[in-house]
């Protein structure tokens, strides 16, 4: 179990596959924190994924887990890349998902930066 109490780290994930370069990528960014690049599915105009390069299964995975550089230079690097993409104005959406409730894909920590129209709501009311 991960320090969080979900299933482990599982190595062979896509985005573990990516970090080793066993998969390519249409890469944004890298820097020894994170990796930041397109998402092939794009829901959005603009839709990258940024990762971190530890083995941390989810959002409560890696901020437990994590030292505070990892978690420092992770956030910068999302905020980097929001920047360069020309994302600051008007706008866009941080996602994270966790679990099979939210529609985690991929059981690798990840952040979704979508932009490039307006979103509109991110769900509908409840009821």
């Amino acid at each position: 179990m991960s320090v969080t109490g979900l299933p482990p780290y599982d190595p062979q994930n896509i985005f573990a596959r990516i970090l080793r370069g066993e998969i390519p990528c249409k890469k944004v960014h890298e820097d020894e924190f994170a990796l930041a690049f397109h998402d092939i599915n794009p829901l959005a105009p603009t839709h990258v994924l940024v990762i971190p390069k530890g083995p941390y299964v989810s959002a409560a995975d890696f901020h437990a887990g994590a030292t505070t550089e990892e978690i420092a230079g992770f956030w910068r690097a999302v905020g980097a890349v929001a920047k360069s993409l020309g994302l600051e104005q008007p706008g866009h959406r941080l996602i994270t998902n966790m679990g099979p409730h939210s529609g985690q894909e991929v059981p690798h920590f990840h952040v979704h930066i979508l932009g490039g129209r307006p979103l509109g709501r991110m769900l509908t009311p409840a009821g």
